[in-house]
């Protein structure tokens, strides 16, 4: 199997299970367990916290004792095993426990998957946005399969096949992995905090970071309650599914295209774009309460989510020396995709019980001042 198919493979294997772990958990929470929405919300809220802590600490340091290849494996293998102790648990402090761990764990695969990616980028001169589309299918396909699996038994079945696409990942993992992501840390080569004080230090990328975060952030609504807005529009769990597919399909698109239209777009214009498409995606669906307002925004996820995503990794892997990639991975996944996500979903579960409309309308909170950032910004650091 050559690079660019593992790549792919992997990309597929860990992006189908976040598929039902992103926009399901909440559902399954108060649904299967019988949670309130903002009770939901805390536990999730937390177990982002715990994502965030994982991701900016450990991860980097995880780095510097095994090759990606074999710490990708290893993360596999132990979110099998917790996400099985879900099956037997019923109270509210070990759903809340669980979940905190599953997040201390799972999402490193994440950066681990992001940073092979970009080393490949580097050495191997893989196209970055064709592996990364097998990514956006994975969650698709997912997608669906909860969609009709729900649809015959309920929302229990999510935790099944959630265990079941953990399993899948762990088997695609265990595959031999491109010789790049097999070598060993090095002692001589600059360790984690050493990456990370540097980039602490770069007024330039702690800007890219900042923007990054306060885009992915607000997708806190649409992750943790668009499954539930859809179900309290009267829509059946069966097209669900469907419905929330429609954004991925963009995604897809997008992926499969992006290193050849934006090739020769600034970073700064990137991010632009990703903001201004975020607002108007989130207006649309405060101002409009319909499930055909909501359709019609979901091809809006192409450039709130994969420009602002392709713009990040575009940046690391033409600016950043491959010893920086692993703690700059860590800090996007920390940040970006996790405790951003984290401080709307608490705030957002309450005004989701106000009123769904609101959740949304609140990630313009974030949107609207990334584009600001950029504006007084871009021609400082020139990105």
């Amino acid at each position: 199997m050559n690079n660019q198919k593992w790549l792919s493979l992997n990309f597929f294997a860990f992006f189908f299970t976040w598929g039902v772990f992103l926009p399901y958990w909440t559902g399954w929470l108060t649904n299967e367990k019988g949670l309130s929405v903002s009770a939901a919300s805390i536990i999730l809220g937390a177990g982002m916290v715990a994502r965030a802590v994982s991701t900016f600490l450990f991860f980097p340091l995880l780095t510097r004792i095994l090759s990606l290849g074999k710490l990708m494996q290893l993360l596999a293998f132990a979110s099998v095993i917790i996400m099985a102790l879900y099956i037997p648990a019923n109270s509210y402090v070990l759903l809340f426990a669980i979940t905190f761990l599953f997040n201390m764990v799972y999402p490193n695969i994440l950066p681990g998957m992001e940073s092979g990616a970009t080393v490949l980028m580097q050495t191997e001169r893989i196209h970055y946005g064709k592996s990364r589309s097998y990514g956006s299918l994975g969650y698709t396909i997912a997608l669906l399969i909860v969609g009709g699996a729900t649809a015959l038994w309920q929302e229990g079945a999510i935790l099944w096949v959630m265990l079941a696409g953990l399993i899948f990942m762990a088997v695609t993992l265990s595959a031999t992995s491109p010789a790049q992501l097999q070598i060993k840390p090095q002692r001589k080569s600059l360790d984690s905090k050493q990456a990370a004080r540097q980039l602490l230090k770069s007024k330039s990328f702690m800007t890219l970071l900042l923007v990054a975060t306060l885009l992915q952030g607000a997708h806190a609504a649409y992750y943790n309650f668009g499954f539930l807005y859809l179900q309290d529009t009267g829509v059946s769990s069966f097209y669900i599914g469907f419905i929330l597919n429609i954004a991925i399909l963009f995604e897809i698109l997008f992926f499969a295209k992006a290193d050849h239209v934006f090739r020769n777009w600034t970073v700064s214009s990137m991010f632009l774009l990703a903001g201004a498409g975020s607002t108007l995606r989130w207006i649309l669906v405060f101002l409009f309460p319909s499930v055909w307002v909501f359709i019609l925004s979901q091809a809006l996820h192409a450039l709130s989510f994969g420009v602002a995503h392709f713009a990040f990794i575009q940046y690391i892997s033409q600016k950043l020396a491959p010893s920086q990639m692993p703690a700059a991975q860590g800090m996007y996944a920390a940040f970006a995709m996790s405790l951003s996500v984290a401080l709307l979903t608490i705030p957002g579960g309450f005004l989701y019980e106000i009123s769904p409309g609101l959740s949304f309308l609140g990630m313009v909170s974030f949107s609207v001042p990334a584009i600001m950032v950029v504006l007084a910004t871009r021609k400082k650091f020139r990105y």
